[in-house]
């Protein structure tokens, strides 16, 4: 497997410093890291960016998560293994990662779910935290990034 080109934000001068000011940004709003790997783990899912699958469902075995927990991200409705608010931030994940799926991408009921387990700003950073890990897997997948390759 080959990358079609070098990967975006290093061909791009200074788009590497922002879209780690992005994340860092989200990073340092209080959410729990094992939170945020997550929730980057289940869009990069999505995306079906392997790049991201690996490194993520790699910092959560690292973190001292169970293969459990991490095998069944893709499946967080039926497995045990996540908090309340670990879910509402996975159903949050999924409605901002597939935004064209439903009318109303994220319903009333998602976000007051949401809002029962984060406050504003943690809820921000949730959303900038979403919106970075779609940006990482939007770049990796266009350009097909190869999981394992060092950039």
């Amino acid at each position: 497997m080959e990358a079609r080109m070098g990967h975006p934000a290093f061909v791009v001068p200074g788009a590497m410093k922002a879209l780690q000011a992005l994340s860092k940004s989200a990073d340092d709003a209080g959410l729990p890291k094992e939170l945020l790997e997550l929730v980057h783990l289940r869009a990069s899912q999505i995306n079906g960016c392997s790049v991201c699958v690996g490194m993520h469902a790699g910092a959560l075995q690292n973190g001292g998560d169970s293969m459990e927990k991490v095998f069944t991200v893709a499946a967080w409705r039926d497995a045990p293994y996540f908090t309340d608010a670990e879910r509402a931030a996975l159903a949050l994940t999924e409605a901002v990662t597939r935004l064209a799926d439903q009318a109303e991408p994220v319903s009333d009921e998602l976000w007051q779910e949401a809002s029962k387990h984060f406050g504003e700003k943690e809820l921000g950073a949730l959303l900038i935290s979403i919106s970075a890990i779609n940006v990482w897997n939007r770049l990796n997948a266009a350009t097909k990034q190869v999981a394992g390759a060092a950039w």
